[in-house]
């Protein structure tokens, strides 16, 4: 997995950059014609790579961030200037950044209604066994292994929780295996205490690519946006403290 990991982000990086230098070749063209000081503008960087309008980019490696939760989309900028993620090309981006403009970055994309497109990956191409093991863990978890439900944090629908928890929903197979690997070999961090490396950690590389499988096959109900609360539960397995989602009343 961290092989896969490592090289994935070489790829990414390379095309990241070529990415880059063709948005900033037409900016200046654009800027000699007459600037429009507006947000759609100001963030064209962040759509270079991933997509219009914040859509997700055309690889599968760059998210969505169009409809996100406001404050996930500023945590993860944070993640990236203050090392908790690690991606050269988005740290220098928002490095020179100031929190208040961070803030009103992942205010814009939060608000942005998109539509979400069909999931690229189908249901009937994948292992039966597979599908209804990366099902279980996403709706009922494995109380065995301490390892909860998706829909715990995530929402009934999986589709997020204000403010903080994203949707697991509309995402690119390749996009979860590369996050869940990166999770796994500490590539990727969240503010303490971290509740997805300790979860991640009680599950082994089968049952992420199980997880990541099944959400990549469902298709977003009719209403996507994120919850505003969590329902009622009564589950098995306990969830743990989440330092960059409070709302998430967690065990120590």
């Amino acid at each position: 997995m961290f092989q896969i990991v490592r090289r994935l982000t070489w790829g990414l990086t390379q095309w990241a950059a070529l990415t880059l230098f063709t948005f900033l070749f037409t900016f200046n063209n654009a800027h000699a014609k007459g600037f429009e000081d507006s947000m759609a503008e100001r963030t064209r960087a962040c759509t270079a790579c991933h997509g219009d309008q914040g859509r997700a980019g055309p690889d599968g490696y760059y998210p969505r961030l169009a409809g996100k939760p406001a404050g996930y989309l500023y945590n993860q900028l944070k993640n990236f200037s203050e090392g908790r993620r690690h991606y050269g090309l988005m740290t220098r981006l928002v490095d020179p950044l100031s929190d208040a403009y961070l803030r009103e970055i992942a205010q814009y994309f939060s608000g942005l209604k998109l539509p979400y497109p069909a999931p690229a990956q189908t249901a009937s191409r994948m292992a039966p066994a597979l599908l209804a093991r990366g099902q279980q863990l996403a709706l009922r978890g494995d109380a065995a292994r301490q390892v909860p439900a998706c829909i715990q944090c995530h929402g009934e629908r999986l589709t997020g929780l204000q403010p903080h928890v994203p949707g697991l929903l509309g995402l690119p197979l390749d996009y979860l295996n590369a996050q869940l690997g990166a999770w796994q070999t500490q590539q990727r961090q969240a503010l303490a205490p971290d509740c997805m490396a300790q979860v991640v950690k009680r599950m082994d590389s089968s049952d992420l690519i199980a997880v990541a499988t099944w959400l990549s096959t469902q298709t977003l109900p009719a209403d996507s946006t994120p919850a505003a609360s969590l329902s009622t539960r009564s589950d098995t397995v306990p969830l743990p403290r989440c330092g960059s989602a409070p709302e998430l009343k967690g065990e120590p």
